[in-house]
């Protein structure tokens, strides 16, 4: 590949959510074919009105395509698009380059390694943050784990919808480096809110507190991005509570492996789960304001 993007390629995309729709996007606007597969079609009607190819599985995908990005929603279900009857790794082409943006289970990204390179495939695991603006803007984060020279070939790709891409290490790396990047995001997430409801306990503007707080020490992308969601009550999701509770419970099952204590991460995932029981699963992460606001 050459350039930003390289010439034209043959790509698939499977998994056409909030963040998955936006990253097809930046592949068809620089002029690469894309074969998609979403399980609601309905989802991927703006995509397939801007050229991309709609098929009805994975395998149909992976008849079409030499470099094949996967974003769905579990580990389940990253195991059905991979191991599955009509799944990738029994119908890719040889050579052929899988990347999984999910977040998933670190071991399950070396099982799909291990057994794509039976077959020739290669493999990265190359999870994302910068919720749905990162993606609409291209600015993700993106954290690589695989075989480097892999890494390097599709790179110019990756460079379409991610700004920071690093390469983290074997196969599995790019999953625990998105666990630490969720860990962090538990805890900030509480203070965001906590700091919000202080302010206004306090008799205090919360935008404006925010203009004083949100690029002082006190700084995130959580203060910046998902706080003036909060004080507008916009509670649409850039990600949802779900997946985020998913990512937490991830990180502490890895975590209680080692026998490592993170408080926070235990508190944070106590607090989106008892606002998952009262019905805000589909719901954005910003919505932990309601925890406190009651």
């Amino acid at each position: 590949m050459s350039g930003r993007g390289g010439s034209q390629m043959k790509l698939g995309f499977i998994g056409t959510g909030v963040m998955g729709n936006s990253l097809v996007k930046h592949l068809l606007d620089n002029h690469h074919e894309v074969a998609i597969y979403t399980r609601t079609a309905k989802k991927a009607e703006n995509l397939v009105e801007a050229g991309a190819m709609l098929f009805e599985s994975p395998k149909q995908v992976a008849d079409k395509a030499d470099v094949i990005f996967t974003m769905v929603g579990y580990p389940q279900d990253v195991e059905e698009v991979y191991f599955g009857e009509n799944g990738l790794l029994q119908h890719a082409k040889e050579n052929a380059v899988l990347i999984d943006l999910t977040t998933s289970k670190p071991n399950l990204a070396q099982r799909i390694f291990q057994a794509a390179a039976e077959r020739g495939i290669h493999t990265l695991d190359a999870p994302v943050s910068g919720g749905d603006i990162g993606a609409q803007k291209g600015t993700l984060s993106i954290m690589v784990g695989g075989e480097q020279p892999t890494f390097i070939s599709v790179l110019p790709l990756l460079e379409l919808f991610g700004e920071n891409i690093i390469y983290q290490g074997p196969a599995g790396s790019g999953q625990h480096t998105k666990m630490c990047n969720q860990i962090n995001i538990a805890s900030n997430m509480i203070g965001v809110c906590e700091s919000l409801i202080y302010a206004k306990k306090a008799g205090l503007d919360p935008e404006t507190v925010l203009r004083s707080i949100s690029t002082g020490a006190a700084g995130s992308w959580s203060l910046s991005n998902l706080a003036p969601r909060m004080i507008k009550e916009d509670f649409e999701p850039g990600f949802y509570i779900k997946h985020f509770i998913k990512d937490m419970k991830i990180a502490a099952e890895e975590a209680e492996a080692w026998g490592l204590d993170l408080p926070g991460l235990r508190l944070s995932l106590q607090m989106y789960e008892s606002l998952a029981a009262e019905g805000y699963n589909d719901n954005g992460t910003q919505t932990l304001i309601k925890y406190f606001d009651k």
